[in-house]
């Protein structure tokens, strides 16, 4: 079985969530199969920005244990999965 690249819509609890807080803490939360391939900030409304994930999957099938870790971070209001895809 190939990679899978997965594309994850994390949000924050309010605008004033330090953004380099919660991203330090998402890469500290990426699980052992996976790694992250890249994140950057994407601006919804009122100055709210959210945070997309890209993480590289190996064998793992599912998603699940990425989200419940990204919902676990401090700061985070919800996590959504936008996109996955086979590399």
């Amino acid at each position: 079985m190939g990679e899978v690249a997965v594309r994850t819509r994390v949000m924050p609890e309010s605008t004033d969530v330090d953004l380099n807080t919660l991203k330090e803490g998402i890469k500290a939360v990426v699980p052992s199969y996976a790694r992250l391939h890249a994140m950057e900030e994407m601006p919804i409304a009122f100055g709210l920005k959210a945070l997309i994930v890209v993480t590289i999957q190996g064998d793992k099938v599912g998603t699940d244990d990425t989200e419940k870790a990204f919902a676990a971070v401090p700061g985070v209001e919800s996590v959504e999965v936008e996109e996955v895809g086979l590399l």
